[in-house]
C-alpha cells in the first residue's frame, strides 16, 4: 500500500483548485524576467512564503528552468522545520507527494542513499505540517515533464551535513537541488533591505558565518549549500530580492524574499 503525503497547506499559503493554482502561476512565471543561463540550473534558492507574498519572485528562479523542462528529472529540495524541534534532519516515508496538481513520485533510491547517512533520519511528523517543501512542488509540476523529489527538512544540522548530503545526491545535469528559505522576518522596509543585501552579499561571497537565523530562516540549507560550494565550483547571482512590502503586504513588519542560482562553471 502506497504511502501518501497529502498537501497541508493548500488553500492557505496557495491556491487549492488546481486551475485557479495552474493560473497564478502562470502569471507570475509570466512577469518573471529569467536571466540567460549556458548550463541547466544546478541549486536554486527560493523563499518559501505565501503565494501572493514570495511568489513573484520564486517565479524568477523556476522560470529559468523552462528550457529544461524534460532533462531535469530528480529534484532534492531541502528546507527548514518551522514546527517540529528535532537534530540532524529528516526524510519522510512516503511513496508521494500529492499537491492540488496532482502526485510526486519520492526517489526511494536517492532516500536510501541518504539513510547511511549518520543524522539522517525517517520523521514523518517533521514533514506532516511543514510548508517549506510544499510550496515549492506545484511550481515544479507546472514547469517540469517527468520528475522525482528527494523531500529533505533541516532540523538543527551542522553545515557539513548538509554538504555532505548535497555531495551524495549532486548527480549530473537530470539533478536539481532547491534550497527553501525566506530571508530577514518583521523589520521595517529599510531596515529589512539592509539586512537582505547582507545575506545576497554574503551567499554570493559564500560567507557561511554572517548567513544565520536572524538572515535567513533556512539557514541551515544555505549555510550547507555555501559549505559544499566553498569546495566545488560553482557561480552564484542573485535573481531577485524583494519583501512582502514590494509585492502584497505593507511595508510594516516585512518579511524577505530572495531567488538566487548557482551553476556549474561551463568549463568545469
Amino acid at each position: 500500500m502506497e504511502i501518501i503525503r497529502p498537501p497541508a497547506v493548500a488553500g492557505m499559503f496557495y491556491p487549492e483548485n488546481p486551475d485557479v493554482l495552474s493560473d497564478m502561476i502562470e502569471q507570475d512565471l509570466a512577469q518573471a524576467t529569467p536571466a540567460s543561463v549556458a548550463t541547466a540550473p544546478k541549486v536554486l534558492i527560493v523563499p518559501h512564503a505565501g503565494y501572493i507574498y514570495s511568489g513573484p519572485i520564486a517565479a524568477s528562479a523556476f522560470a529559468l528552468l523552462e528550457p529544461y523542462r524534460q532533462l531535469i528529472s530528480r529534484v532534492v529540495i531541502i528546507g527548514p522545520s518551522h514546527r517540529v524541534g528535532f537534530n540532524g534532519v529528516a526524510i519522510s516515508s512516503a511513496d508521494n507527494f500529492d499537491t492540488p496538481l496532482g502526485p510526486i513520485p519520492v526517489d526511494k533510491k536517492a532516500q536510501a542513499k541518504l539513510s547511511e547517512i549518520a543524522g539522517v533520519h525517517v520523521i514523518d511528523e517533521a514533514h506532516a505540517a511543514e510548508h517549506s517543501l510544499e510550496v515549492q512542488l506545484p511550481f515544479l509540476q507546472y514547469i517540469l515533464d517527468k520528475f522525482a523529489i528527494v523531500p529533505i527538512v533541516a532540523g538543527d544540522a551542522n553545515p557539513q551535513l548538509i554538504a555532505k548530503i548535497i555531495e551524495t545526491l549532486w548527480g549530473g545535469p537530470e539533478t536539481l537541488i532547491v534550497i527553501s528559505s525566506d530571508l530577514s522576518h518583521y523589520h521595517q522596509y529599510q531596515t529589512a533591505q539592509q539586512l537582505d543585501q547582507t545575506t545576497s552579499q554574503a551567499i554570493l561571497d559564500l560567507d557561511v558565518n554572517t548567513v544565520d537565523s536572524q538572515h535567513a530562516c533556512g539557514c541551515v540549507g544555505i549555510r550547507g549549500l555555501l559549505t559544499f560550494a566553498q569546495r566545488h565550483p560553482l557561480e552564484a547571482s542573485v535573481l531577485d530580492l524583494r519583501n512582502s512590502g514590494d509585492t502584497a503586504g505593507s511595508k510594516d513588519n516585512v518579511v524577505g524574499y530572495g531567488a538566487y542560482l548557482f551553476t556549474e562553471p561551463t568549463s568545469a
